[in-house]
């Protein structure tokens, strides 16, 4: 204890060793507590204890009926720590509660605590899976806490994203037929110059280059189809982040939608991820033939279509119909990807039958890392073979 708690401190080495142990039965100290250092006990019984009681019921506060948001057993326990630790102890206490998922989402509550904690994807998505139990307290310090993740992720993902995919777009709308007004003379050259005649020092153009077409309509159409169930969290963050990027570009429109065992366009959110991501509430079941049907009907342009369906593939409709759908959608022209996760983890726990029948129907599934993915869509947009390209890059495919 430092001096600003002396009144508080342990009196004898016996006092400090039925602290540090616990007052068990097996303490083997035999020492009474006062009534204050009773409480510094009970602080730390509370977090310390946490592993083997998997409860926090501080201040024998009753349960709150399901509002989490208050939380006023952890209110108790912050005032109480500060009032019997010096302020270096209280942030390794602090932190040492965080390192616990469980108190980490009630401990998050407190604005001034979730101020602190370290922010990266796996609280944003802890935050998302919290949604509407955030109370009204706390929702401007989660709103920043985002918003300083967002701006860290579009910092480092953004100009690789734009660069990676424009270099692609261009390809695409490459004119290969061009009217003589149209030809771009410099690429028509360097294409042509295997061709060379040198008896009549001249070359034969027989590949024309145009300029890429000036139009107002998408050269892509992407649609990004997210499974927002918990165990999904890192990758709902990273696609709501090239949802925004992959949306400010001027030939692609782009389409975002997220499901659980319902489903919801957030296409008008992506203009702000950060409003994207807050309105995110993780959980629920899955429903991945309701979110296909959807995706479905906002198809205009099937052979221009790219449609990234991200999820786990735990479905809990109708499997045969899933089946039947993405093959559906697949022979229709549309390049369907099936991502198991978007994220630096690799690979999560996933349904492999459905896997290998996705597999069967030439639906590429595999898991793509945050900085793949640009390269990921380039290849796409190019219409390359992704099982080569997956290969290439080392990624496994499943199924």
């Amino acid at each position: 204890m430092s001096t600003e708690n002396t009144h508080n401190a342990p009196n004898n080495q016996l006092q400090k060793w039925r602290l540090i142990l616990g007052g068990n039965h097996a303490d083997g100290t035999d020492t009474q507590l006062s009534e204050e250092l009773m409480q510094v006990d009970a602080a730390l019984t509370a977090l310390y204890e946490f592993e083997r009681t998997k409860s926090f019921n501080y201040g024998n506060e009753k349960g709150t009926g399901g509002q989490e948001g208050s939380n006023p057993g952890i209110a108790r326990w912050l005032g109480d720590i500060r009032k019997y630790f010096p302020v270096s102890v209280v942030n390794v206490m602090q932190n040492d509660a965080l390192k616990h998922p469980e108190l980490q989402k009630k401990m998050i509550f407190e604005p001034e605590i979730l101020e602190k904690t370290e922010a990266d994807v796996h609280l944003i998505a802890t935050l998302m899976e919290l949604g509407k139990l955030i109370p009204a307290k706390t929702k401007e310090t989660a709103r920043r806490v985002i918003q300083k993740v967002v701006d860290e992720l579009m910092a480092r993902l953004e100009q690789k994203t734009i660069a990676t995919l424009n270099g692609a777009l261009d390809k695409s709308a490459r004119n290969r037929r061009p009217r003589y007004s149209e030809i771009n003379w410099d690429a028509t050259i360097r294409k042509n110059l295997k061709h060379y005649q040198h008896q009549y020092k001249t070359i034969i153009p027989e590949e024309r280059i145009g300029y890429g077409r000036k139009s107002k309509k998408s050269v892509k159409d992407i649609i990004l189809c997210i499974d927002q169930s918990g165990s999904m969290g890192s990758s709902v963050v990273y696609s709501g982040i090239f949802g925004a990027v992959m949306a400010s570009l001027p030939n692609v429109k782009t389409r975002m939608v997220m499901f659980d065992t319902q489903v919801i366009d957030l296409t008008e959110d992506l203009k702000d991820p950060v409003d994207l991501l807050f309105g995110v509430q993780l959980g629920g079941g899955t429903d991945i033939n309701r979110a296909l049907a959807y995706c479905q009907e906002l198809i205009a342009k099937p052979d221009d279509t790219i449609l990234v369906l991200i999820t786990d593939l735990y479905e809990g409709g109708n499997e045969q119909e899933m089946h039947r759908r993405a093959k559906e959608i697949t022979d229709s022209g549309v390049q369907l990807i099936c991502l198991l996760a978007l994220n630096d983890e690799g690979c999560p726990a996933y349904d492999n039958n459905h896997a290998k029948e996705f597999a069967k129907n030439s639906i590429p599934v595999f898991a793509c890392t945050p900085d793949l993915f640009p390269e990921l869509m380039s290849a796409a947009i190019k219409k390359t073979d992704l099982k080569q390209w997956a290969g290439n890059h080392e990624v496994v495919l499943k199924g």
